[in-house]
């Protein structure tokens, strides 16, 4: 399978027989995300990328559209894939052919990793659960996230710059290195100082929701 991927893309060769040099598949929302880059640059991921034509099009008619909320993801979009190509670190590839039997965006991504032997990589829900339906290894940025945030449990003590108002009166807000929300109860008079805090519910960050704290006594 590899001498068949290095027929239909000749310029990508593989330099080891490893996971880490099998090729990745991007899709649009991958793309427009933008952290592609600073993923590469930590090593976690390798091989070569691979944009289809598909998403590539798929880009421009976001780009070229005139509803606002579609046309501005759409440039950055291609702003990003330009930043991705420009980068000498990152091998990156336009996938030209077209020949699928499939008519979907998703349908052809999930086609093409069966074909290539390929990785995908997406922030997209629905995708990551029909490719991996049909047998192909997905790689789910938001998965990661959220597997690389700290499990914070009742208890636990959090040393906290406190930065500005929370919803009620006596609330300060915290951010954790991750971008994680902390509401400190009692805290509103200690904005822009550092406290510690103990948590004191687990209101779990997958749902976008902020952890409660307490100011720690003494």
């Amino acid at each position: 399978k590899r001498e068949e991927f290095s027929l239909l893309i000749p310029y990508v060769r593989f330099r080891q027989d490893s996971l880490q040099e099998v090729p990745i598949l991007l899709d649009s929302n991958i793309i427009i995300d933008g952290r592609i880059d600073k993923l590469c640059e930590t090593g976690f991921i390798g091989g070569s990328l691979i944009v289809p034509k598909f998403v590539l099009e798929e880009l421009q008619l976001l780009a070229d559209s005139a509803n606002e909320t579609k046309r501005i993801p759409g440039k950055q979009g291609l702003e990003n894939l330009k930043n991705l190509q420009d980068n000498d670190a990152i091998d990156v590839t336009i996938y030209d052919r077209d020949d699928f039997s499939e008519s979907t965006v998703d349908a052809k991504l999930t086609e093409l990793g069966l074909r290539l032997n390929a990785r995908i990589l997406t922030n997209d829900g629905n995708l990551v659960k029909v490719a991996r339906l049909k047998g192909v290894t997905v790689l789910n940025l938001n998965e990661l996230a959220v597997a690389l945030k700290p499990k914070l449990t009742a208890g636990d003590e959090i040393d906290l710059q406190l930065v500005r108002e929370g919803k009620d009166d006596h609330q300060a807000v915290g951010y954790l290195g991750d971008g994680t929300m902390i509401v400190g109860n009692h805290g509103v008079g200690l904005i822009g100082s550092r406290q510690k805090v103990v948590v004191c519910s687990e209101m779990q960050t997958n749902s976008g929701r902020p952890i409660i704290a307490d100011l720690k006594s003494g």
